[in-house]
């Protein structure tokens, strides 16, 4: 009987700490960025993506193995979630030229984004 108690307490201890290490992430955006809020994407089997948007337009992203871990990161990191990415949420993300160039290059005459230009 230990060894299945074992076996059972231990995945939810990695998960307690993989939540506890987003949850430091999340703060450490938050922090360098004067404050932030998130939304959650699933990836299917992947996880899910914690999308940060700081309160100065600065965005990055974490993956968490799963859903359940990511609210987990989300509530200890005290960050407020919104249910979609759009209206006044989106509208706080500042791009800079990486962005453009990259992700409508092709469209904007900037560099594309095939293997063979890379």
């Amino acid at each position: 009987m230990a060894d299945t108690k074992a076996e059972e307490t231990a995945p939810d201890a990695r998960a307690e700490r993989k939540a506890a290490k987003l949850a430091k992430q999340i703060g450490a955006f938050s922090k360098a960025h004067g404050g932030a809020e998130g939304q959650l994407a699933y990836l299917g089997q992947m996880g899910t993506r914690i999308v940060l948007v700081g309160e100065d337009g600065g965005w990055g992203d974490l993956v968490a193995p799963s859903h359940a871990i990511a609210e987990q990161a989300a509530e200890k990191a005290g960050l407020t979630l919104h249910e979609s990415f759009d209206g006044e949420f989106a509208a706080k993300v500042r791009t800079g030229p990486y962005e453009w160039t990259r992700m409508a290059g092709i469209q904007l005459g900037g560099p594309s984004n095939s293997a063979s230009n890379t």
